[in-house]
């Protein structure tokens, strides 16, 4: 539903609050304590559309899940308790959902269709299909092109060592949770560091897997994974806006409790002390096996472009649109680059980004694998087309806060995927 955004500038944001919690975090959590032994409590648990359709998914093969508000209960039916599902698995619009799912079932005797909405239909599978095969799982996609719906039938697979050719949390999540099932021990080697929410929370539930260094993991097969209790952090992505918010809105102070701070996921601290902004961790602390802070920003005035690109890419592709918003914001040239993995997103992240951007007169170009931003420009109000795309919706909401005029989003309710209350959380330190 299109959505006009408060017209005008906000200023002085102001206030302590907390954001959901992390969305990948949240997806595991179900997935592991599904296969897990015993119960597995779930607290500050995503209740967002994506996180839903993981516990649909899980439901469907036979998992007692009970949701109450941001608690979930998971009754683990263990490694192989699974049942073929009573009916096709619906991902939504999760890609988490699909490639994470897709190693389970990969390890599964029985056949189980995958499908989703029309924006994840046309999102690459071939990255997880390659490697699954290689260990023995046979797919069947409908098109016959690489994309969902595809089927599934699983069982007798191999450990295998694998080459990623991208550095990608799901590729590698997907080869480990296989792994369990493999006759051997599985080993994912990437061409850089991924996020480690995977290895972290299958150590966390029981598992044999070893880190041999930051882009090599190996997992043994055939654990007794125990159910555990998991308190989810804060989501980094999530808590973005409002750190860009807090650093461009004149005269804000923003608290943002118990943020997951993982190093594989805060690559945005690092580009924010960079270019100057006054950013601070404080009550910094272990959570479930992850690292926690809260996080303190304030308007920073000084803030000067950088250039991003390498390995910090994947530590920060999910907050390249709201970066985006804040390098217009700042002095000088912003470059973004290595990042042709925004292409893939649910909308083509780079195009979406830069028209919509560029529509509010921002002084900024679109490249192979990211973007240049010259910063300083006024912006103005504008109509965005987010392609349903929940990031894209944000990072304009925050974009709003300081351009003349209204941005008008032609869908404000796709936030829901991953953050149903942003709106009313801007509203509270507005």
């Amino acid at each position: 539903m299109k959505k006009v955004l408060k017209e005008g500038i906000q200023k002085e944001l102001k206030g302590e609050i907390t954001v959901p919690g992390d969305k990948s975090i949240s997806h595991r959590a179900i997935m592991l304590g599904s296969i897990a032994h015993g119960i597995t409590e779930i607290d500050n648990f995503l209740t967002g559309e994506d996180c839903i359709s993981t516990i649909n998914c899980f439901r469907k093969m036979g998992v007692d899940i009970n949701v109450s508000k941001n608690k979930v209960s998971v009754n683990g039916v263990g490694l192989n308790g699974l049942k073929e599902p009573s009916g096709i698995l619906d991902a939504g619009n999760s890609g988490t959902t699909t490639r994470l799912i897709s190693g389970l079932l990969a390890g599964q005797s029985f056949k189980s269709t995958i499908t989703g909405d029309d924006s994840l239909k046309g999102r690459p599978m071939k990255r997880i299909i390659e490697p699954l095969s290689k260990m023995g799982a046979k797919f069947l996609c409908m098109n016959n092109d690489g994309y969902l719906p595809f089927t599934i039938k699983g069982g007798n697979l191999k450990g295998i060592t694998y080459e990623s050719k991208v550095a990608s949390a799901q590729v590698k999540s997907s080869c480990l949770l296989a792994g369990l099932y493999a006759d051997c021990p599985t080993t994912v080697v990437e061409p850089s560091q991924s996020r480690n929410h995977s290895e972290l929370m299958l150590e966390y539930f029981g598992a044999d897997i070893k880190c041999h260094n930051k882009t090599e993991v190996s997992i043994k097969p055939n654990p007794r994974l125990i159910g555990q209790h998991v308190m989810v952090p804060s989501d980094i992505s999530s808590a973005a806006y409002y750190m860009v918010a807090g650093l461009i809105c004149e005269g804000s102070d923003i608290l943002i409790k118990d943020v997951n701070i993982n190093s594989t996921r805060a690559g945005i601290i690092r580009v924010i002390q960079d270019m100057n902004g006054n950013i601070s961790l404080e009550n910094i602390r272990k959570q479930s096996n992850e690292d926690v802070a809260d996080i303190h920003v304030s308007y920073s005035p000084d803030m000067c472009g950088t250039t991003i690109g390498g390995d910090i890419i994947p530590t920060l592709i999910d907050e390249i649109p709201v970066i985006a918003v804040l390098a217009t914001c700042v002095n000088g040239k912003t470059i973004i680059k290595d990042a042709a993995e925004l292409k893939v997103k649910e909308s083509n992240r780079i195009d979406t980004i830069v028209n919509g951007l560029d529509a509010m007169g921002a002084n900024i170009k679109a490249c192979d694998d990211g973007m240049v931003i010259n910063g300083g420009v006024p912006l103005f109000g504008a109509e965005i087309t987010t392609k349903k795309d929940h990031r894209i919706a944000m990072a304009f909401a925050i974009a709003n806060l300081v351009c003349k005029g209204s941005v008008i989003l032609d869908d404000g309710d796709c936030v829901a995927i991953s953050f149903p209350d942003f709106y009313d959380k801007l509203d509270i330190i507005s």
